[in-house]
């Protein structure tokens, strides 16, 4: 086996760190950064790097995921059976390619039948029903965990909270899955609402859709006129429900409501015709889909089929194409964000493309800027494709005027004059200053975002008129304003700032993994800054903490471990930290969050169970403990079924307690 070199594990690193990242922005804040199509570029990267060396593959590794984890402001709930994520095609040659591997797989050459159904471009959710009363609702999560929305769900009016007396007896456990969406009508509604009451639009039909479904507030979802679409259930051994299609028969005789447009299609070329009769007719309808989920319909057939790591075999999502549009180049400007990422956006002759008005689009980085060879004035050709931020797809270039100049990327940061760097395996090139006003303006935005001090009433404008008036030199500032200093602002009347002051007060009184997501360091979303709460429990722990320390802890790795140190390391962030101490800011002590009778231990399950072996693996996750494919020393329990194999003799050589299912259910 070949072994990498040191620069492709951290490539691997730098790349994981990344598209963690990105998965946070797009699943847990409905924010995306990037287009679809440079994530798949980042994706792909790292199963091509990880199909070269297997020996890299960590379970932690995206590509094992199947979205991203909960937010933490909703208790969470585990899926029974995991909610996996959906492999992907894009033309009829690789769908054919993937009926040719489920034919092979099931050793038939007979057509397969296959259910399709329209991808709604909304937040997947599973609805729990027992005894036919609905007891939970929760969001996909990270498939395996979500987000106990329960109060929420129960506001949709689409949604039954109770089944009939027959189908409640005959199936006492029923967990129901489908789409929650807004329409495109109903977000056009909304946003004239917002607008009249001063607060910005809302960019897309599933952004509105997402947010609305996590308000902490029950009776703000209730106004937003939400509707949820059934598409399956959870559990493929039920009597009587040998199929999808049967499932579908059953929801809809529950009163679930069910796409217009879910048909079976036997064989490639019946399937073809759905998806093509679904791409011509999109645009008339009045709600979102990227493309069409197709699966095969016989049960007993999924069941041979199976899954692979994060998506099941017998399932594919059939993405529509990207919708292209031509468009000019006014202007070259360059972004800096709060990390210091010094971003090339296009502004662009405004066109409507995928249901938008399109303004701007992102080039990304020099390399990419380089590689499309942009030229100021170039005709180009765009794409939106359900993404929030449009790409340049390629410059049409016998429309290109003879003199055209190219944009130059900045040797100096555009905010601040300070030299930009380009840190070793990294695309994008930074600004350092700690004190750059453009990284001040967005550090001060992410500093009192929902998951950070969430100080309602500190937004961007506000923001940018603190940093203009020299009000704040650095987010630890906030804690010290005076409503003197705030009643001189524009548009900051008294009742405003009695307002800002006490949410500024009440965020004093914070938890540390909301403080340390605060802090904007770079690679360390809300996910990273719960686990280094777990981990360490204090602030000062984690201050001290050095990079081999860090670099252990599952999920941070090495780029991330050298970005915390760095941070720490920073006399402008000590100073920032001390003027938060100075002013009262909490600094509290935290207990980790997965705890029980579990934390700590160690666990390997063998042998065939009652149910399957991820039931039992979310359960021990669930209650703080680990679970391991390989038995060895440091192994707690090993869970065994029936014909367990090797795996129990050799815990009994190395005297690892040997426990049952009963015994587990007895631990929780």
């Amino acid at each position: 086996m070949v072994e990498p070199d040191k620069k492709i594990r951290e490539e691997l690193s730098r790349l994981r760190a990344e598209i963690n990242r990105h998965n946070q922005l797009y699943y847990r804040h409905d924010n995306p950064e990037i287009s679809d199509a440079a994530y798949d570029k980042l994706y792909d990267r790292l199963l091509e790097i990880e199909h070269e060396f297997p020996q890299l593959i960590a379970p932690d590794s995206p590509s094992q995921r199947v979205g991203a984890a909960p937010s933490g402001r909703f208790e969470p709930a585990v899926h029974r059976v995991p909610m996996l994520s959906l492999q992907k095609v894009t033309t009829g040659e690789e769908f054919a390619e993937f009926d040719r591997r489920v034919k092979e797989f099931l050793e038939t050459e007979d057509d397969i039948e296959y259910v399709t159904e329209p991808k709604l471009d909304g937040l997947a959710v599973e609805l729990v029903y027992e005894n036919g009363i609905f007891v939970n609702g929760s969001t996909r999560g990270d498939g395996t965990i979500g987000e106990n929305i329960t109060a929420n769900l129960k506001t949709i009016e689409t949604i039954p909270l109770r089944l009939s007396e027959s189908t409640a007896a005959r199936y006492p456990l029923l967990e129901v899955r489908g789409e929650v969406f807004m329409r495109r009508s109903t977000l056009d509604t909304l946003n004239r609402t917002l607008e009249e009451q001063g607060v910005p639009p809302l960019a897309n039909p599933r952004n509105a859709a997402a947010g609305s479904l996590r308000q902490l507030d029950p009776t703000v979802t209730a106004g937003r006129n939400l509707i949820f679409h059934a598409y399956g259930i959870s559990a493929t051994d039920l009597e009587g429900l040998g199929s999808q299609s049967a499932v579908i028969e059953l929801l809809e005789h529950e009163q679930f409501e069910i796409n217009e447009s879910i048909n079976t299609a036997k064989g490639v070329e019946q399937v073809a015709t759905t998806f093509a009769r679904l791409d011509e007719g999109r645009d008339s309808l009045d709600y979102d889909i990227d493309g069409m989920v197709i699966k095969v319909n016989r049960f007993d057939q999924q069941e041979v089929l199976g899954q692979i790591s994060r998506a099941p075999r017998w399932a594919v999502a059939w993405k529509f194409a990207a919708e292209q549009v031509e468009t000019v180049i006014e202007d070259v400007i360059f972004s800096v964000g709060r990390t210091g990422a010094v971003t090339p956006v296009a502004k662009l002759k405004p066109v409507r493309v995928a249901g938008a008005i399109v303004s701007n689009a992102t080039l990304h980085n020099q390399d990419e800027l380089e590689r499309l060879d942009i030229h100021l004035g170039d005709h180009v050709l765009i794409q939106r494709a359900g993404d929030v931020i449009p790409d340049v797809v390629e410059v049409i270039l016998d429309k290109r005027q003879p003199r055209a100049q190219r944009p130059k990327f900045p040797k100096n940061c555009p905010s601040c004059g300070s030299g930009l760097v380009r840190p070793e395996n990294e695309a994008a090139h930074r600004c350092l200053n700690v004190a750059c006003p453009a990284q001040l303006e967005g550090r001060l935005f992410h500093f009192a975002s929902k998951g950070g001090f969430d100080i309602e009433g500190l937004g961007g404008k506000l923001a940018y008129q603190l940093i203009g008036e020299k009000l704040v030199t650095d987010p630890g500032d906030i804690f010290s304003l005076t409503s003197e200093q705030l009643l001189l602002l524009e548009l900051m009347a008294e009742k405003r700032v009695a307002n800002l002051l006490d949410a500024i007060e009440r965020s004093k009184k914070t938890e540390l993994p909301k403080l340390i997501y605060a802090l904007g360091i770079l690679g360390v979303g809300e996910a990273a800054a719960r686990l280094l709460a777990d981990e360490f429990g204090t602030f000062d722990n984690l201050q001290s903490a050095d990079i081999e320390r860090l670099e252990q802890l599952r999920g941070i790795g090495p780029v991330i471990a050298r970005n915390i140190v760095a941070f720490f390391a920073n006399s402008g962030n000590r100073q920032m930290i001390s003027k938060m101490r100075e002013a009262g800011v909490a600094f509290p002590k935290h207990q980790a969050t997965q705890q029980g009778q579990l934390s700590g231990k160690s666990f390997v399950i063998t042998g065939t169970l009652s149910r399957p072996r991820n039931y039992f693996k979310n359960l021990i996750e669930a209650a703080g403990g680990k679970v391991s494919s390989s038995i060895s020393a440091s192994t707690n329990f090993l869970l065994c079924g029936e014909n367990p194999g090797s795996k129990r003799e050799k815990a009994h050589k190395l005297g690892v307690e040997i426990i049952t299912e009963a015994q587990l259910e007895d631990f929780l």
